[in-house]
């Protein structure tokens, strides 16, 4: 198989002659075969893994995203995604990593409430400046 892992910003990883598939969606850990039939799976944050036809098992930490099977083509699309450490280290470095997002992802909603209260503001003054000519 083919499998691509997508993140919104880059291609996270491009890997060809992949034998096996084992992905956490929301109905459970699912493993995905060359021969198995197309397929589209909501993926659950968790552990990805792929063994390449060389015998080698990668593991991948993913957050929410999709997984759509067409042929030998696996097309996965994620929110983030960590990779390069071994299954030991990947838990400790996704609980850093994530929760390090999280509050990233707080801080611009925060930023952004701000902006929609300002903005909602000086609609509410404009309104009541044109009513009032």
């Amino acid at each position: 198989m083919h499998l691509k892992i997508l993140l919104p910003s880059r291609i996270f990883a491009e890997v060809r002659d992949v034998k096996r598939i084992v992905a956490e969606t929301s109905e459970g850990h699912y493993g995905f075969l060359p021969q198995r039939l197309d397929c589209v799976a909501e993926l659950e944050p968790g552990i990805f893994s792929y063994e390449t036809a060389g015998g080698k098992t990668t593991y991948v930490a993913v957050d929410i995203g999709i997984l759509v099977k067409s042929g030998l083509e696996v097309m996965v699309s994620a929110r983030h995604a960590i990779g390069g450490v071994d299954l030991g280290k990947l838990q400790e470095t996704v609980e850093k990593e994530f929760l390090k997002l999280d509050e990233e992802e707080k801080n611009v909603r925060y930023v952004m409430a701000k902006l929609e209260s300002s903005f909602i503001q000086r609609l509410q003054k404009f309104e009541k400046h044109k009513n009032e000519i």
